[in-house]
């Protein structure tokens, strides 16, 4: 009887460990089935095109003629040691980047600190400065490549009023560079305000009046309390707005073509010069490559030192 009563057990703890095994499964094949849409857009549209430029970057391919030749590094060792416009392209770049992020995030959290809380009208002022974002680039990009011409630029005829001869801000090399970055500013500082209000509006507002109680500073409370807990918020917008100066294309293209004198010829329309002006695919896709490691590289060490403030 014991004997009868110890294989019922045993058979019943196996049926519940294969009941709990089935439902672990089906459990795990719910999950997968969730992020697969996910998982496949994925590998189409990002993991398989990188890998598909690494191999063209690897070929001396020519659009016109269909030609394609195996050349290894080639073409990375062309860019880095052989052609002295990439270190120029790149500088333009990494001066675009290095003035319109500190602009950018800075406005931003200027904006975000002035309307994130309740006051009237304050939907219309956050709609006035982020409707740029949404407004159509070609169209931002054309006028204001009429509103910073010469003499005829309304901003020129503004500055005239006032006895200020105004210079052809993008004709230029010295201005040309600063009306980009000012006009991308302008446009794109409406996304990071808004993800700022969000972070502000997010840390209760206990701390605010715990502090103030004890006697802290409007500037001190910023500092000590506000600051700090911005700083996942600030993380995420310092590495979006660092990746996308990197990528600017279209205000370059429409705006200034890359002049006066190369000026502000950056790596995004240098890359699209190569592909689709002169045709060297291989060439551009290297270029894409090494943008795709500075722009991973700046994240990468964004994170890291952010990581340390926190040690």
């Amino acid at each position: 009887m014991a004997s009868a009563m110890t294989d019922l057990s045993t058979v019943n703890n196996g049926k519940g460990r294969m009941l709990r095994l089935s439902l672990r499964r089906r459990e795990a094949l719910t999950a997968l089935l969730f992020v697969s849409p996910i998982t496949i857009g994925f590998l189409v549209f990002f993991f398989g095109p990188l890998i598909a430029v690494i191999g063209y970057s690897m070929l001396q391919w020519n659009l016109l003629t269909g030609e394609a030749t195996f050349v290894g590094y080639a073409n990375y060792a062309d860019a880095l040691r052989h052609n002295p416009d990439f270190w120029r392209v790149l500088r333009n770049s990494l001066v675009f980047a290095a003035g319109l992020v500190p602009l950018n995030m800075g406005l931003a959290l200027l904006l975000a600190l002035a309307l994130h809380r309740p006051f009237r009208g304050v939907v219309f002022f956050r709609v006035i400065f982020f409707a740029p974002v949404v407004t159509s680039a070609v169209a931002w990009a054309i006028v204001w490549k009429f509103l910073l011409q010469g003499e005829a630029g309304a901003l020129n005829e503004m500055l005239a009023l006032m006895g200020i001869d105004g210079p052809n801000w993008l004709r230029e090399p010295n201005w040309a560079m600063a009306a980009v970055i000012v006009t991308r500013v302008i446009k794109m500082v409406g996304l990071n305000m808004i993800l700022y209000i969000a972070a502000l509006q997010s840390i209760p507002r206990d701390y605010d009046s715990a502090a103030r109680l004890e006697g802290a500073s409007g500037w001190q409370i910023f500092r000590m309390i506000t600051w700090p807990l911005l700083a996942p918020a600030t993380l995420i917008i310092s590495i979006v707005t660092v990746v996308g100066s990197l990528k600017v294309f279209d205000h370059i293209y429409l705006m200034t073509e890359g002049g006066p004198e190369n000026g502000t010829l950056v790596l995004a329309f240098y890359i699209y010069q190569q592909a689709f002006e002169f045709f060297a695919i291989g060439y551009a896709s290297a270029l894409a490559v090494i943008m795709f490691v500075i722009a991973m590289a700046l994240t990468l060490l964004q994170v890291y030192f952010r990581r340390k403030d926190r040690a």
